[in-house]
């Protein structure tokens, strides 16, 4: 009853249906390849989501555990403080009034250290983000890193 169109030789055995069978093919291709483009978007747009809910969900678990050890927290505070002296090494009039400030009697250091680095705020932020860590894991661990000089020191500093 129905004659069926072939297109691997691109006719039909139907006089007058060569190009319509041809047309519907290359829409029904057009709609293959639109449906195939929106599923590859779609999946790769729920991998890139996945993978940032599943980055997102695993970054808390891993900052909250600190290594509260004596050994770890020692850790902690020799990387503060390297990475401190190395700093001010690289910035010599920093170093210069905070070695100096060691030798001063406690008010007129924290005079001196505090006019310094109100004058170089950004000098400031650098320690303070570079030294935070030490108070980041006396607060983590509810311990006191630092000799009880260098801690009320340490403490007046990061208060600003």
């Amino acid at each position: 009853m129905f004659d069926w169109v072939t297109l691997d030789s691109g006719t039909s055995r139907v006089p007058g249906y060569q190009s319509r069978s041809i047309r519907r093919t290359t829409l029904i291709m057009k709609i293959s390849s639109i449906v195939a483009r929106q599923r590859v978007a779609g999946l790769s747009a729920g991998c890139l989501l996945g993978g940032m809910a599943m980055g997102i969900a695993a970054a808390p678990s891993a900052v909250a555990a600190p290594d509260c050890s004596p050994g770890g927290v020692n850790a902690t505070v020799s990387s503060a403080t390297g990475s401190a002296q190395r700093y001010l090494a690289a910035h010599p009039d920093a170093d210069q009034v905070v070695t100096a400030a060691y030798g001063q009697p406690r008010p007129q250091a924290a005079s001196n250290l505090r006019n310094y680095f109100t004058s170089h705020p950004n000098e400031y932020y650098d320690l303070r983000g570079i030294l935070s860590p030490i108070g980041d894991t006396e607060r983590q661990c509810n311990v006191t890193a630092l000799p009880p000089n260098l801690e009320s020191a340490y403490h007046e500093f990061m208060a600003g």
